[in-house]
C-alpha cells in the first residue's frame, strides 16, 4: 500500500484542513480513518492516520487522498516536510516500510506468541511499540473480519525475519498467508468501500490539483465499470452518507467541504447498505458459461469487482434507479456473494428486495479488458451495511469501549 510520511509544526493544522474527522483528544500512540472532500463536499479519499509522535503521522493506503494531502502542503503556507513512500509496483527506489495485516479467531493469540516477552493489551485503534524475533514493531490494534486483528509495521530490510515468525507461531493456529484479493475480500463483511472515484474532476477549485497531477497517476488511470451509465462525471461521486462515513464528520468546525456537507444533511442522501444476491441468480451467471448463445458477465472469485470504481445500477421491480452498488465479492465465512453500495433511504430497510443489473450496458463491447457478454439482472436483499453479525458486534464494542 501507499505510505505518505508528513512531519512540521503545522501537521495537524494541515490535517484538520483537510480532514471531515473530530480530531479532539487525538495524540501520539492513537489512529484514526481519515477521510478527505472535495469543496463539492463529494468524497475524494479515506486513509489510516497514525499518530506517531508530536507534528510526525504516516498516512497509510488511499492514494488519492494521499495526493491532496500533498498538494495542499506544497501548494500552501504550511511549514511540514514530506516523504512518499509508494506501493510496491510504482516504487522502483525500494519499499521503507513492510506492513503486515493478522486477522481471524486466533489472530490476537499468534500476536501474543510471536512478540518477544509480554504483549500488551492495545486498545482499538491504538498503536505500541514491540519486538518481534529482535526487530521493532508498530503494532496498531484493528480488524477487518470481526476478530482482534493486528496491523504491524516496521523496517522493510527486516520484514522476512518478522513474516517468518509469524508463519511459524501461526502454524499451530492454522495461520494462511494471503495476498491482495484475500486482504479485500475483507471489505465485504467490515463493510470498507475502498476507492470510490475522486470528486475531483469538476470543481473549479479542484483545477489547480488536476494540473498537478500526473498523466499517469491513479487519478488519471481509473477506469468506471459497471451497468450504471451516465454522461455526467458528477452522478459517480460518493457522500458521505453513501460510504457510511457521515458518523464521522465535525459539526463544531470547518474543514474543505463542510459547508456543502451540511448542506446535504438538509436533504435526503442515500444510506450506505449491503446487497445479499440470489444464490439461484449466481448459479445462472456461472452456468451460462457453457452456453452457446447467452454469457453473462462472469463472477471471479472472491473479488466480483472488474472495475476501480464498480457502479453498477439497484432497481425497482419497476426498474426505477434507487441505488448504486459499488462493490461486490464472495464471502467464505458467510457463503453468499455480497455487494456494498448505497440506496435512496425509503429502499434502505433491511430485508427490502431489489434487483442488480449486471453487466456493461453495451455487453463489454467498448472496453479491451472486459470480455463480451449480455447484461442481465440478479435479485438481491438489502442488508445492514456492516453485513457480518459478528463485525457489526466487534463495533459497537469497541465503540463502547472508546467512549
Amino acid at each position: 500500500m501507499p505510505e505518505l510520511f508528513l512531519r512540521g509544526p503545522d501537521a495537524l493544522e494541515l490535517l484538520k484542513k483537510i480532514g471531515i474527522n473530530r480530531f479532539t483528544g487525538f495524540k501520539p500512540g492513537m489512529a484514526k480513518q481519515l477521510v478527505g472532500c472535495a469543496p463539492s463536499g463529494h468524497v475524494i479519499g479515506d486513509c489510516i492516520l497514525y499518530y506517531l509522535e508530536d507534528d510526525t503521522f504516516e498516512l497509510v493506503s488511499g492514494m488519492t487522498l494521499l495526493d491532496w494531502v500533498e498538494y495542499l502542503a506544497e501548494s500552501g503556507s504550511f511549514d511540514v516536510s514530506l516523504r512518499r513512500d509508494n506501493a510496491t509496483p510504482n516504487n522502483p527506489d525500494g519499499r521503507t516500510r513492510f506492513r503486515f495485516g493478522v486477522d481471524g479467531p486466533a489472530a490476537w493469540q499468534v500476536f501474543r506468541e510471536a512478540v518477544d516477552g509480554d504483549a500488551p493489551d492495545i486498545p482499538f485503534f491504538r498503536a505500541v511499540e514491540v519486538t518481534v524475533a529482535g526487530c521493532k514493531v508498530l503494532a496498531l490494534r484493528h480488524g477487518m473480519a470481526g476478530h482482534k486483528g493486528v496491523e504491524l509495521s516496521g523496517d522493510f530490510a527486516e520484514g522476512e525475519t518478522v513474516r517468518a515468525r509469524l508463519l511459524k507461531v501461526g502454524a499451530e493456529h492454522g495461520l494462511h498467508a494471503g495476498g491482495r484479493l484475500a486482504y479485500f475480500s475483507s471489505s465485504l463483511e467490515s463493510g470498507w468501500i475502498p476507492y470510490p472515484l475522486p470528486a475531483i474532476y469538476t470543481h473549479p477549485e479542484m483545477r489547480g490539483f488536476r494540473e498537478w497531477l500526473k498523466a499517469k497517476s491513479w487519478e488519471g488511470s481509473t477506469h468506471i465499470a459497471g451497468s450504471f451509465d451516465s454522461d455526467d462525471i458528477e452522478d459517480y461521486y460518493a457522500t458521505v452518507w453513501d460510504l457510511g462515513y457521515e458518523r464521522l464528520v465535525d459539526d463544531e468546525r470547518d474543514f474543505v467541504g463542510s459547508r456543502e456537507i451540511r448542506r446535504m444533511a438538509t436533504g435526503a442522501p442515500r444510506r450506505k447498505v449491503s446487497f445479499e444476491w440470489d444464490d439461484e441468480d449466481v448459479a445462472r451467471i456461472y452456468r451460462s458459461l457453457f452456453s452457446s448463445d447467452v454469457r453473462y458477465k462472469q463472477l471471479s472469485l472472491p473479488l466480483v469487482s472488474y472495475g476501480f470504481p464498480q457502479c453498477d445500477r439497484v432497481e425497482t421491480p419497476e426498474g426505477e434507479l434507487v441505488g448504486l452498488s459499488s462493490y461486490a465479492g464472495y464471502s467464505r465465512n458467510e457463503g453468499k456473494v455480497i455487494s456494498l453500495g448505497s440506496v435512496d433511504r425509503e429502499f434502505a430497510e433491511p430485508g427490502t428486495k431489489l434487483r442488480l443489473i449486471w453487466g456493461e450496458p453495451d455487453g463489454g463491447r467498448g472496453k479491451k479488458r472486459v470480455e463480451q457478454h449480455i447484461q442481465t439482472s440478479i435479485n438481491v436483499i438489502v442488508a445492514p451495511g456492516t453485513y457480518s453479525a459478528q463485525v457489526r458486534s466487534l463495533k459497537r464494542a469497541s465503540l463502547r469501549k472508546s467512549a
